[in-house]
């Protein structure tokens, strides 16, 4: 399995394998025929807030995956998170089409980490969420 990730805007080639479009909306100014994509897992991109917010905030790539994998735990967005999985085990290579200039940072890389690992997004168990709530607790008593 090899996981690639490629820029909408770059020409296709057949070394891409399946073409997995991970943003939620078309890239500007691209025919589908151009962007030659097998798939479009709208849900799996990050919220428009989420995308504004990364925008204006470039160096803060760490905040910005963090809140991403969370959002990965909504229903919508797992259930297309799923599809993903079941499309890389079905595939020898994948590749994830994104349009952002940003080609070091962008949801499509935070993607392909988490398929080389092959694991799902961190929920709010854990020991940060077990630190958290005792603190839940104390505030809901007041």
């Amino acid at each position: 399995m090899t996981i690639a990730v490629k820029r909408a805007y770059e020409k296709p080639s057949v070394h891409d394998g399946c073409r997995v479009l991970v943003d939620r909306l078309w890239p500007r100014g691209l025919s589908k025929k151009e962007a030659d994509v097998d798939l479009w897992l709208r849900d799996l991109a990050p919220s428009d807030l989420l995308r504004k917010w990364f925008h204006t905030r470039p160096r803060q790539w760490a905040v910005f995956r963090g809140r991403y994998l969370q959002e990965l735990s909504a229903p919508e967005a797992a259930a297309a998170l799923e599809q993903l999985y079941a499309t890389v085990r079905a595939n020898k290579r994948v590749t994830l089409i994104y349009a952002s200039k940003n080609v070091e940072h962008n949801n499509a890389v935070v993607l392909k980490q988490l398929l080389e690992g092959m694991r799902k997004p961190p929920t709010t168990t854990g020991p940060a969420a077990a630190a958290a709530a005792p603190r839940q607790r104390s505030a809901r008593r007041r």
